[in-house]
């Protein structure tokens, strides 16, 4: 939109936010997007590996030892002695750390995503290839093996002067479907007629209505709320019928709680985020600006034509201007929620970084009813 200044296409979002996230709340939503069956959880997995085939941006074994130890010894498992004394400085290798996730009910011979971490000086992983890896659980057992061609998003050019650009980064990569599974882990469903959802998020009112809601399909005293997180549910004791009761119960569908009052802010980015139960107590807010500006020029000063004993000089030229910006008061009426505080920190023109400093006053003076996290 033309003649739009960039810091109203914020509030224009914040102000889209407000008006899309009261009809969200009243649409519901089903269990199986508001919790988990405990004991379906995932597992991490991490490894150590090389990636060959770099384009001369791997590590400097001269600066890390490890690249080129490990490098002897994938060597020596293929039967490939290095002399002693030998130093090996390949430009096309770069030692790495592994980490996937395991989900539950995985099964031995499927394949999981892999990301690939530069551990010593490689400058990009870009084209390289990992070779087979071993990839461990938290017990140290191997659980998957890794290899595959890597996916770099990022890049990276460097010129002989030394100046350099970097786009993303270009020392992590990533492998899809790169490990295939050599152990499952036991998850189990358990043989007795018990079974707890956990919400993602922990709420009175939800866990209430997810236990309501169970009870008014199944019968009273099939699922009671144990605490804000956790509601207990009689199912069968067969796991094919215990299968069967979970996919119906997982599809049941509830009005969750409404959200806590918050605004979070992100003070690197600048970036806030208001929540729609936020309410502002009668509060008057001024916002102005002072604007000092300071340009420097250079100018050339000569004498005039025929003149005697002039010399030509360069002239530093200083100008310095001083402007008041308007100052604006807006008032809050009492109850006024997110639409009001938009419009009202919008209409004086403020940008994202003014909106913090005018959340953080309105806490301090306790006109904002919500919690305001500082990330």
């Amino acid at each position: 939109m033309k003649g739009l200044k960039p810091q109203h296409n914020i509030f224009k979002l914040l102000f889209l936010f407000m008006l899309l996230s009261p009809v969200a709340s009243l649409h519901a939503e089903r269990i199986k997007d508001l919790s988990s069956v405990q004991g379906m959880r995932d597992n991490q997995l991490i490894g150590y590996g090389l990636v060959v085939g770099l384009d001369g941006s791997g590590d400097k074994v001269n600066q890390v030892s490890f690249t080129e130890q490990s490098l002897k010894n994938m060597l020596s498992q293929l039967g490939i002695v290095t002399p002693p004394g030998v130093k090996l400085k390949p430009k096309n290798v770069a030692a790495v750390i592994l980490h996937a996730t395991l989900p539950p009910f995985i099964k031995k011979g499927q394949k999981i995503d892999v990301t690939a971490s530069s551990v010593g000086n490689a400058k990009s992983l870009r084209g390289g290839t990992l070779l087979m890896s071993p990839l461990k659980g938290a017990d140290g057992k191997v659980y998957a093996i890794a290899q595959g061609n890597l996916l770099v998003g990022g890049l990276g050019v460097e010129g002989s002067d030394g100046s350099k650009i970097t786009i993303n980064i270009p020392s992590v990569g990533r492998i899809p479907k790169g490990a295939i599974v050599e152990r499952s882990i036991k998850n189990s469903l358990g043989d007795t007629n018990r079974l707890v959802l956990n919400l993602f998020s922990a709420d009175f009112t939800t866990a209430t209505r997810m236990a309501e809601a169970i009870n008014s399909q199944y019968g009273a005293g099939t699922a009671k709320a144990l605490d804000p997180i956790s509601i207990e549910v009689q199912a069968p004791v067969k796991t094919s019928d215990k299968i069967a009761f979970i996919s119906m119960i997982e599809n049941i569908t509830i009005a969750p709680g409404a959200a806590a009052a918050r605004v979070i802010i992100n003070s690197r980015t600048g970036t806030v985020v208001i929540s729609s139960s936020v309410r502002v107590s009668p509060a008057a807010v001024s916002h102005g600006n002072l604007v000092v500006t300071i340009k420097e020029s250079q100018q050339v000063s000569q004498p005039n034509a025929f003149s005697k004993g002039g010399n030509t000089a360069v002239v530093a030229d200083t100008q310095i201007g001083i402007s008041n910006e308007d100052n604006r008061m807006f008032l809050f009426n009492p109850g006024v929620d997110l639409n009001d505080i938009v419009r009202a920190v919008n209409q004086v023109g403020a940008a994202p970084g003014d909106l913090v400093a005018i959340l953080e006053a309105l806490k301090m003076a306790g006109a904002l009813h919500a919690e305001l996290i500082v990330i």
